[in-house]
Formats: structure tokens, sequence, C-alpha cells
């Protein structure tokens, strides 16, 4: 099963972050994926721009940058300043979503755009010729180490029937509550990015737990 994996730091230990860091990119992880929460959009507040940075000087992997902060506009350049290889809002959070996901691939980064639990994936029929990757939240966003919600399984093969029919080969981007109990169902369901926060960093074996949920072991 060919699909990427992006530990999500949101888990990992802020006071061992370099080291954190270093199992990633030493790991058969594919990317890192960075929560940037604002506690308007979500309520909880995680890292901003400063810590980003610091991280950008070590990560070895594509940074996969999920906004979920309100008027992300504003930032789109910054965060392409940063490193970001992909950057994904909220179809929730964005007035003029055609647009922003124009501005983020003009700044020559992948445009992402996710969905809330309760969001329908027909939100995004109008936008899919600018989506490079569809993040669906398989918890409700905010806050780390939550249920899977069991919908998500129908709701990421309608997303890839949906993408199929475009003639589109966007990602599809699992986010929340992915683990090993279910991240084969989730890839035979149609995605291809698997978001793992708390089942990598707090396994007990971390690159134990990549490899597995990477299909290897």
């Amino acid at each position: 099963m060919a699909h990427f994996l992006a530990p999500s730091m949101l888990a990992s230990d802020f006071a061992n972050l370099e080291r954190d860091i270093r199992m990633v990119n030493a790991s058969e992880a594919d990317w890192f994926h960075l929560d940037v929460m604002d506690g308007v959009f979500v309520p909880n507040i995680s890292f901003g721009m400063p810590v980003i940075e610091a991280m950008a000087r070590h990560a070895q992997k594509p940074l996969d940058v999920h906004l979920m902060i309100v008027d992300p506009d504003r930032y789109l350049k910054t965060f392409a300043d940063l490193g970001a290889s992909v950057l994904t809002v909220h179809v929730e959070a964005c007035h003029h979503l055609h647009r922003t996901l124009g501005a983020i691939r003009e700044l020559g980064m992948k445009a992402g755009v996710a969905l809330n639990p309760h969001t329908p994936v027909s939100a995004l029929e109008d936008v899919l010729d600018q989506v490079d990757l569809v993040c669906l939240m398989s918890v409700n966003p905010g806050f780390g180490g939550q249920k899977f919600i069991e919908r998500t399984f129908d709701k990421t093969k309608a997303m890839r029937s949906m993408l199929n029919a475009a003639g589109s080969d966007a990602h599809i981007e699992i986010d929340g509550g992915v683990g090993e109990g279910n991240w084969k169902r989730l890839v035979e369901a149609g995605a291809d990015v698997l978001v793992a926060g708390s089942s990598t960093f707090r396994a007990s074996d971390p690159h134990q737990a990549i490899r597995v949920m990477k299909g290897i072991e």
C-alpha cells in the first residue's frame, strides 16, 4: 500500500523537539505535519512562526502545515517563506476559498483544504481544480488524542469517488485518531496521507509504530 505518513508534531515532546525531529528524519515517515491553532477557530493554541522556523532548520522532510486559524490569507506568504511544502486551510475559515487556494499555489506550495467532521465533501465540488490535498478531519479539531470518528471511512470513499470523477490526482489526508487499528482500512477506503500524532510519539517504539502504519511490518 503506497501512502504517506505524516507524524503530527503537536504530539511531540516540546521540551525535546529537536530529538523528536531527528527521530522523524531517521524514520520511514514521509512528512512533518504541523498544526497551527489560534484559539479562535479551534479552542486551543499550539505554536506559531518562531517554532516552525526552528523546526524547519532541522527537518529534512517536507513540512505539511495545517492552518486551523481564522483569516488564513494574512499569513500565506509567511508560511511559504518558512518553508512549507503543503499549506492547508479550512473551508470553514475561508471567505473566498478559490482565491486562497490559487494564492497558495502561486507562492510555490501545494494547496490543501481541510473539512471538519460535519462538513460534507460536496463543499469542494467547485474548487477541485485548485486542490492538491484534501484533509478530512476524523476528530473535531483542536486537541490531539481524540477518538476517531467512524463515519470517516465512508467520507473518504465519497471523497475518492469525487476526485476520480473529476480526474484529480489530489491526495486525501486523514487527520485525527489514526493508528495501528485503522490505518489499513483508511488506505483501502482511498486515503493516501495519514497524520499520526499520539500513535507515533507516544508509542513505546516510535520507529516501529511508523513502520507498521507504513505497511512495512
